[in-house]
């Protein structure tokens, strides 16, 4: 499998802009491998397809406010920083993204607020839009923190063009987010309600939670035709002893055990045991699925729909077969199924 093998027309209008009203009336597409159909439902259908004893693995990373835009000294210039982890917390040291990265060097400092209490040093250069900061505030940790929140917003994707809105806050987030530390959310479990997590739980479905903290490197292009040679950004996971237990047991049982989500697949994938079991394990990961791939862990998957040439893509069809999903995408655009975060979703069991 090549990178052009990857590549399909989609039209900018079915970009989703915006979340559906309703989380869990997203349309929902579910792709049956054995019998290579395809079914048009909406998302609270999902519970059709899940039985007592199931098993659904969510990563409950939650999204921080990761963008803020400072003023460079002297010449007052309007400066994005993306904030994307934090290394040293004495040191308050991060590794962000600028933009416009050409006007910043190392010794530059930058201004946060209107106040402007909150002041930031470049200190290195790590790549073309890559830098180390070094933030200078008086004040504790905590209160630091507090202060990154405040000036901070939520983090939208760059193709969605209009500015964020107050109810971004809360729309781009899992409703069960946990775990501080995503730069972008796990964006298939966007569409689950309350209501609906509360009918599936009655249902007996199991709920494992992992954690897998979203970086950039998620949706990094692919710039290489071979895909061998494609290096993805090592990004942070957690497996707890309690969801590695859920998940085997799942799987012992001969359930159906669904990831949700590109993040909750590359997560379990990343820590196998040699029987086909999923071990506890807390670390790094800077795991590539293309096809042709074997799945370990999880027979189904929930996910969105993905852009062109991207990583996630090459992975929904390690999954269920590079020609079902060029169908399935053939499909989705001539239905017009909304893509990306805020889109519309699949199931493919």
């Amino acid at each position: 499998m090549k990178l052009s093998n990857f590549n399909f027309n989609l039209p900018e209008e079915l970009l989703a802009e915006h979340p559906a009203e309703h989380r869990d009336e997203s349309r929902l597409m579910v792709l049956d491998r054995a019998n290579q159909t395809i079914e048009h439902k909406l998302f609270k259908d999902i519970i059709d397809y899940f039985d007592e004893g199931d098993v659904m693995i969510m990563n409950n990373t939650k999204v921080f406010p990761a963008r803020l835009y400072g003023n460079k000294e002297k010449t007052g210039a309007r400066i994005e920083v993306f904030l994307l982890r934090e290394l040293n917390q004495d040191q308050r040291l991060w590794d962000v993204l600028v933009d416009p990265a050409r006007k910043i060097r190392i010794g530059n400092k930058l201004y946060f607020g209107d106040d402007e209490t909150l002041v930031a040093e470049v200190i290195d250069n790590t790549t073309s839009r890559g830098r180390t900061l070094r933030f200078l505030y008086d004040g504790s940790y905590n209160d630091f923190r507090r202060k990154l929140t405040e000036l901070g917003e939520t983090p939208l994707p760059k193709y969605i063009k209009r500015d964020v809105e107050p109810e971004d806050e809360e729309r781009y987030q899992t409703i069960y987010a946990k775990n501080e530390g995503a730069v972008a959310a796990p964006t298939a479990g966007l569409h689950f309600s309350k209501h609906l997590l509360k009918r599936l739980e009655i249902k007996g479905v199991e709920m494992a939670e992992v954690t897998l903290h979203v970086g950039l490197g998620t949706f990094n292009p692919v710039e290489v035709e071979d895909l061998s040679k494609h290096k993805m950004d090592s990004e942070e996971i957690i497996i707890s002893q309690r969801a590695a237990d859920i998940v085997n047991k799942g799987i012992e049982n001969k359930k159906r055990v669904c990831a949700v989500g590109t993040t909750s697949m590359r997560t379990i994938e990343s820590s196998v045991s040699s029987n086909g079991r999923l071990n506890p394990y807390e670390g790094w990961t800077n795991k590539f699925i293309f096809p042709p791939y074997d799945f370990s862990i999880a027979n189904s998957m929930i996910t969105n729909f993905h852009t062109p040439k991207s990583t996630l893509l090459m992975m929904i069809s390690a999954f269920a077969g590079h020609d079902f999903v060029k169908h399935a995408y053939e499909e989705a655009v001539k239905e017009k199924y909304r893509f990306y975060s805020y889109g519309d979703a699949m199931l493919i069991i």
